[in-house]
């Protein structure tokens, strides 16, 4: 076990490393060609999981030990209590070894997103993944998963007519020729063809374990599939047994079939790339016994982390079998899933005792994940508050980690603000008590504990209803503390996109103020009934929205419609004002958690000191962060254009219509 998690990062850094060293074009393809998919029963056996660990090893492991880029395995011993279960890697028969290990590892990532299913399979664009409890091997086609996708239809794209001067008819023809030609390649050519024809190129690869009429007639059914994608300017079939594929640029790497000459290590670039890897062996050995050691040392600091944390929770009557979990959510069936995090997915469970639970599955022991594991699990089992979620035990020896909570019934207060088909709409005493409750909830987190702590991710959907629709913070994997005698901390970004305060996005510095910025938005989204949708083109964000009908003195005109006007306006006024003071963009203007509770509790006439007049909120420009997918990679930019903060003196921001709002940022480094 533990010489398996040292030499898997060691073959995965050596793989990177020959992949940079021996082509700069090369391309392990690890990139979604279709959806994930998930078909058959959920599984009852409580060793599917384990056995579904175990055959993802054997196949990692048949996959390195073979001369080509497929394996297979299958567990099929009754003595051990395990049900049958089958698994296979493809990769297509251009990539390297090494490209095929990426995209295998890539794909291994992605298939436990089925579990408990007992089929699941994905296509990326370099190899296909699948396992089941049933034989496949030598499946061709499957009218229940087979599948196409289409992209980029040339009919939108007028500047590429240029490269087919015969328009559409040219360019149809030219994909129908190719695909005939490159599928009866394949299928001449031990399952694998790859073709360049008038400026498309086309790949079709079967799986090694058909025969060769089965291999004809999977790419018989692709190629219909692929030229019914026509005038698409790429296509792909993806079939049980086999996989085509057709584009106007040249995806493959094996030059040497798409032209139609010999292949081999006999050109002088091959005898080079092989002197370059054994060079790169050697340097690589050198510095093995090192990686080895450091690697050792954070496997055992881990463990030991890990065996004080259970020792903990086995003294405290906080501990859970894994099985005793796994029985509760009903294996965790689909429909006990109450949502997905950015750590998991939550599950109502039902434990012997008739006790109902909330429990949260985590799939990987990543260094994130245990960062996350230990915040929640270390610091927020020692803090109790009637507007926290309890954390009420864990698993942590099972194939993978369970935090147990306490179950709200009432799901996240999102649901009740945002959600098209609303089954309720909370009145305004109910609004004001999930604003004082969620307020009263962040004072101690702030000062009323044994420790500091910023929760650094307050936002309407992790903020529960319990059944009287009183509010608990939930979701604490991302909190961070700090002594007395600290100002601020200077860390990593995290946190979602449209609650994180500004000078946390731009210096990465972080107060409870930032917790203050998150709350004075979670405040308007409560009063107002909408999100914070900073890339909404014709009426800007709501911070911009309600910023300026509170210049205009009519800021109540934002207050939900679906309230009807039943509500104090006077309450409602200073509700508003409290969420502007909030998001101030300066964070020493904004009043702490417990000014707020005081504006909260105490009518205006007894306050010591008067309601201070806000001043504008920071917009977000999101046209910059849409462009590039959130993130900017460019060290030479600052992080503002990393992340598209703008402050404007205009009611209104240039933005771009997203509907991935709000967006999940964890541990971006800041500059």
């Amino acid at each position: 076990m533990s010489s398996q998690i040292i030499i898997q990062p060691l073959h995965l850094s050596i793989s990177i490393f020959f992949l940079l060293i021996l082509s700069a074009s090369s391309d392990p393809r690890a990139t979604p060609a279709g959806n994930l998919t998930c078909s058959g029963d959920r599984a009852t056996s409580p060793n599917f999981i384990p056995t579904f660990v175990q055959a993802m090893e054997r196949l990692s492991s048949n996959l390195n030990s073979s001369n080509n880029n497929f394996a297979i395995t299958n567990i099929t011993d009754p003595s051990q209590s395990q049900s049958p279960f089958y698994a296979l890697i493809q990769c297509h028969r251009d990539l390297s070894r090494t490209d095929c290990l990426v995209c295998y590892a890539v794909s291994r990532t992605a298939v436990p997103g089925c579990l408990p299913r007992t089929s699941g399979r994905i296509f990326l664009d370099g190899c296909f993944v699948r396992y089941d409890n049933n034989s496949f091997f030598q499946q061709a086609v499957d009218p229940a998963t087979d599948t196409r996708n289409c992209t980029s239809s040339l009919a939108n794209n007028n500047n590429k007519w240029d490269d087919f001067q015969g328009g559409f008819l040219e360019f149809n023809r030219s994909v129908g020729e190719l695909v005939e030609n490159v599928t009866n390649l394949a299928v001449n050519n031990s399952g694998f063809g790859v073709l360049g024809l008038n400026g498309v190129y086309g790949l079709a690869q079967c799986w090694e374990s058909l025969t060769n009429n089965e291999c004809r007639t999977c790419l018989d059914k692709a190629k219909a599939e692929a030229v019914g994608c026509l005038p698409s300017r790429e296509g792909r079939s993806m079939n049980a047994g086999c996989y085509l594929r057709y584009s106007t640029h040249k995806f493959f790497n094996n030059d040497s079939q798409a032209d139609g000459g010999s292949s081999g290590l006999s050109s002088p670039g091959a005898k080079v790339a092989v002197v370059l890897a054994a060079v790169a062996f050697l340097m690589i050995s050198s510095f093995a016994g090192y990686a080895a050691y450091i690697r050792i040392s954070k496997i055992r600091e881990e463990r030991k982390n890990m065996g004080m944390l259970s020792n903990s929770f086995n003294k405290s009557g906080l501990k859970y079998k894994y099985e005793t979990l796994e029985k509760a959510t009903n294996y965790f069936d689909l429909s006990n899933k109450l949502g997905q995090g950015g750590a998991g997915s939550v599950y109502k469970g039902t434990l012997p005792n008739g006790d109902v639970v909330a429990v949260k599955r985590l799939f990987f022991n990543t260094r994130q994940w245990v960062d996350e594991f230990f915040n929640e699990v270390n610091l927020i089992s020692a803090i109790e508050h009637k507007n926290l979620v309890k954390l009420l035990a864990c698993s942590i020896e099972g194939p993978e980690s369970l935090l147990v909570y306490e179950y709200v019934p009432n799901k996240s207060l999102d649901h009740f603000l945002f959600d098209k088909d609303k089954v309720q709409v909370l009145t305004w005493r109910q609004r004001m008590a999930v604003i004082l409750g969620t307020a009263e909830g962040l004072v101690y987190l702030h000062g009323g504990c044994h420790v500091r702590i910023i929760h650094r991710d307050i936002k309407s959907s992790n903020i529960l209803l319990d059944k009287d629709f009183n509010p608990k913070i939930a979701d604490f994997g991302l909190v961070r503390t700090f002594g007395a005698d600290r100002s601020h901390l200077t860390t990593g970004i995290a946190g979602t996109l449209g609650y994180m305060a500004p000078e946390y996005i731009v210096r990465g510095q972080l107060t409870e103020k930032a917790d203050v910025f998150s709350f004075g938005v979670v405040v308007l989204e409560i009063a107002c009934g909408k999100r914070n949708n900073a890339f909404v083109e014709d009426t800007g964000s709501l911070l911009q929205s309600v910023w300026k009908l509170y210049k205009e003195g009519v800021v109540t005109e934002a207050i939900d419609p679906l309230l009807n006007g039943e509500f104090p306006e006077h309450e409602a006024l200073e509700v508003m004002q409290i969420g502007l003071l909030c998001t101030q963009a300066s964070a020493a203007l904004r009043p702490s958690m417990a000014e707020v509770v005081e504006f909260l509790t105490t009518k205006a006439e007894d306050r010591v000191t008067p309601m201070p007049i806000p001043n504008q909120p920071p917009f977000l420009n999101a046209r910059s962060l849409m462009n590039n997918q959130g993130i900017s990679s460019s060290s030479t930019s600052g992080p503002l254009t990393k992340i598209g903060l703008s402050f404007t003196n205009t009611s209104r921001s240039s933005t771009t219509p997203s509907s991935e709002w709000p967006l999940r940022i964890d541990e971006l480094s800041s500059s």
